[in-house]
């Protein structure tokens, strides 16, 4: 097996030689030997590499990331948590639209002032409900914890 130096690696996955390092502290990947004091990794370190990019534009943070790798570095997913993930995130992306048309219609409003507009008015009535849900779901949370 071809051992690749923490050098090639870095160019070959885009990951900074510090963050490598700072990965192998962490536990996520492996260097399997040194030449002289440069850091050799086998071949599947890029493959890691591509999957703790994968989680981290996922939201997960390293520490999680890094439980996600079994003994050998094999990836063993928690596939309930990811579709929780997945599930969090369509629901994101459905508010970022529903935000992006709203903020259309205020740039395009024929309106001469927006508070004159049914539909504007309509948006600032779902904005308050919306806000309404949070503050009653984060005290929700808070009394949870609480007990």
């Amino acid at each position: 097996m071809k051992l690749l130096d923490i050098g090639e690696v870095s160019d070959r996955s885009g990951v900074k030689p510090s963050a490598l390092r700072y990965y192998e502290e962490k536990g996520l990947i492996q260097s399997l030997s040194r030449n002289g004091l440069r850091r050799q990794y086998g071949p599947e370190v890029l493959q890691q590499l591509a999957l703790i990019a994968l989680g981290k534009q996922g939201g997960f943070a390293l520490d999680e990331i890094a439980a996600m790798f079994g003994a050998k570095g094999q990836p063993e997913l928690p596939r309930d948590e990811l579709h929780s993930r997945a599930d969090d995130m369509l629901r994101q992306a459905k508010q970022m639209e529903a935000l992006a048309q709203m903020m259309r219609h205020v740039a395009e409003c024929p309106e001469p002032n927006h508070l004159e507009c049914a539909r504007f008015q309509q948006m600032l009535r779902v904005a308050i409900r919306a806000q309404q849900r949070e503050a009653r779901a984060s005290r929700s949370a808070r009394m949870r914890q609480d007990s």
